[in-house]
């Protein structure tokens, strides 16, 4: 599985601009509502429910809200870059730029684990970050997300 298996150009957000981690989670729940077949509330209620378990921000300015939904029949993500950063409760403090919604089949299966574990990897890179931050065009983020070598 690649980036590019979960990530469809079209599913990448130039800067997004929201005013806190509440309205991000319903704007990619309206976003993502569509190919995850639920209505946004029910979506964002199932992000706000993993969150509640804990931050998904990750530190270095990254988060991956995730949730597991009956009605996905594979990994599937929307990522966004955000202008400007948004406090996410991350367990570094700092605010987060870089966003990585992930939707997964339930029940879990050992091939949608790993789906979370290798947008982390490619997030965690400092590289990838840097060059997610300096490029100018969605489909620019796009190809450093889909490309192969990192992740």
């Amino acid at each position: 599985m690649t980036i590019a298996d979960m990530l469809a150009p079209g599913d990448v957000l130039l800067d997004l601009r929201v005013a806190d981690k509440r309205r991000l989670i319903d704007e990619l729940a309206r976003r993502a509502a569509a190919w995850a077949a639920v209505e946004p509330a029910v979506l964002a209620e199932a992000l706000g429910a993993r969150e509640a378990l804990g931050s998904t921000g990750m530190g270095s300015g990254i988060a991956i809200p995730h949730a597991r939904l009956p009605t996905v029949a594979r990994p599937r993500g929307l990522f966004a870059r955000l202008r400007p950063a948004v406090d996410f409760d991350a367990v570094d403090g700092e605010r987060v730029d870089l966003v990585f919604l992930l939707l997964l089949p339930a029940p879990a299966q050992a091939e949608h684990l790993n789906a979370l574990a290798l947008v982390a990897r490619k997030l965690r890179d400092e590289e990838v970050r840097a060059e997610l931050r300096r490029v100018r065009a969605a489909d620019q983020l796009f190809a450093v997300l889909a490309r192969d070598g990192w992740g």
